[in-house]
Parts: C-alpha cells; structure tokens; sequence
C-alpha cells in the first residue's frame, strides 16, 4: 500500500444484483483490503435476507475479507446521510492507519456522492418550515432570494435547479443566524467503477435473487422484527421488501402479489440507482463502467487494469 496514491479509495458501486458485492470482496482479497459497505439500510441488525448482506461472500477461499458499516445500528433507528459520513471517515482512516486499501461499496448513492464531493454542509438540517415559504418551483425568484444573502454563505450554491436552489437559501439561512465549523476530512484520490449490464439480464438476476430470498426466510425474517416490537410503520419506512413484506402478514396482499409487486419495485429502484448515477457523472463524477455480464475472471481483470491505471502499481 505504500507505494500507491496517498488517500487511495477504490469505489464500486451498481444497481441491485448487479454482483458489485462478490466482485468488491473478491478485489479488496486480492490486494490487501477491507469493504467500507455504502448501503443505507444494511447498517440495520438482524435485517439481512431483505438488505442483501450476504455475509457469506465476504469469506473468499476460507479467508475473511473485513468489513465496516454493517450492522451498527438496531432495526428501528434512524440514519442518515451525515451519519454515514461520520462513521465512513472512522473506517476509512483506520484502515489507511493499516496500509491496506478501502473500498467502497453499495448501491444508496446519496452516500457515495457525499464522499466524493465532500460538502462540508451536508451537516446542517432540513429546515420544512422555512422550505414551505420559499417558491419552491420558481428558479428564477428563488435565485433572486439567494442574491440577498452574503457571499459567503452562498458560495457553495448550484443554480442549476429549483431542489438544489432551495438547499442552498436553506443553508445560506442557516450560516446567517447559526455558527458552523467546517470538519476537518482527508483528501481523497478515488477511483469509481460502476457495474451494469444488459437490461433484461439485470431482471433474470432481480428475480432470481427475489426467489432465493423467499427461500432463505424473508417473511420469516419480517415476522420477526414485527414480533420482537419493530412497528410497522418503520418497516415500511425501509422501503421495498420490508414493505411488501409487512402488507403481506397484514392480510393485505396474497402471496402472488406480494411477489409481483416487489419485483416490479425492485426493478424500479434499480433503474433509480442507475439514474441516480448519472446524475453524479454530471456532477463531474468519472465513473468507470464496466459489463456486470462478463464472466467473473475477466471483469476482475478489467477492475485490476483501472486500479493499475490510476495508483501507478
């Protein structure tokens, strides 16, 4: 690791059942590494089946390969963008204090694109009061009342859209009357692989991985968190599989529309990621992709050739 770039992260990332997971593991053991997991929802205990863990690819020839963000928090808590910055920061520089090399991993986005552009505000909460005063569909009017705050507070703006016009009043607002100390956070040489394929093969995979996952015990594992106390309005709140789920043992679907409506919302959300994805490469995010259908031992390769490539080793 000494000899590579300093503050190296390597980066994969993909839509759900793209295999970003088995290739990551399978990276970070060949050269000396440790996952740093960016997935909103598997940072949540005893939600596995649903989440995707699948602990047991981080294990490559008997070898356990480390991984972090994973299981910290109990099923019914909250998380958010800005925890997961503090807590990958924790994991990334301890596993640099290593001299091994981080790699990150997941498909929330969100996540991915707070590290790799850093904004120091992402801190400062949503403001829903003073949102519901600001013309919220109107860019024009909207850049006119960023005008009237200072330079200061309004030197990270994008104009480019109303959403992000009204984060940025929000946080101009929230500089003007509040004080703000700028986290200290390592700078970071990344390198970003994305994994994706051919659409209808990405579906075969969605559903295969569905099936398997009713046989691994979804809706028992469901039935357990609602038993052991996790209310269903939480369950929901974590989308897609534990929401089906729920509305299932409610007595609210049947078992074929429980199946048909998770896979057409799992198939939703992982055109949402590959939107989401694009969006970070108009933010200015070089992603590199590569086919998710090639056979395993060749794309290993082409991730080795861009790792080559970019650290010089």
């Amino acid at each position: 690791m000494s000899s590579i770039a300093i503050n190296p992260l390597l980066i994969i990332l993909g839509p759900t059942a793209s295999g970003k997971t088995r290739m990551a593991v399978s990276v970070a053991e060949t050269l000396n590494g440790e996952i740093i997991s960016a997935d909103s929802r598997q940072v949540f205990k005893d939600m596995d089946i649903g989440t995707g863990k699948d602990l047991a690819e981080y294990t490559v020839q008997g070898r356990a390969v480390p991984y972090h963000l994973i299981n910290i928090r109990e099923a019914g808590e909250q998380y958010n963008v800005n925890a997961f910055k503090d807590d990958f920061y924790l994991a990334y520089e301890g596993i640099l204090r290593q001299q091994k090399l981080p790699v990150l991993c997941g498909g929330t986005g969100m996540y991915i694109h707070s590290i790799l552009q850093n904004h120091q505000y992402t801190a400062i909460p949503v403001n829903t009061a003073f949102r519901e005063q600001l013309p919220v569909h109107d860019i024009q009017q909207l850049r006119l009342l960023l005008s009237g705050y200072s330079a200061t507070s309004t030197a990270h703006a994008d104009l480019s859209s109303a959403k992000r016009l009204v984060r940025a009043i929000e946080i101009a607002d929230f500089l003007q009357h509040n004080s703000f100390r700028e986290e200290l956070r390592p700078q970071i040489d990344p390198l970003v692989i994305g994994l994706t394929g051919e659409v209808n093969s990405r579906r075969e995979r969605i559903l295969k991985r569905l099936n398997d996952r009713f046989n691994e015990g979804l809706i028992e594992e469901v039935q357990g968190l609602l038993e052991r106390g996790v209310p269903a309005e939480v369950l929901l709140f974590y989308g897609m599989e534990y929401k089906f789920v729920t509305a299932y043992l409610q007595n609210e679907l049947s078992f074929e529309d429980l199946k048909e409506k998770l896979y057409i919302a799992i198939r939703q959300f992982a055109k949402r990621q590959m939107t989401f994805f694009r969006k970070m490469e108009k933010d200015g995010v070089v992603i590199n992709w590569l086919d998710s259908d090639l056979e395993p031992g060749m794309l290993k390769e082409s991730v080795f050739k861009l790792y080559k490539k970019k650290y010089g080793v």
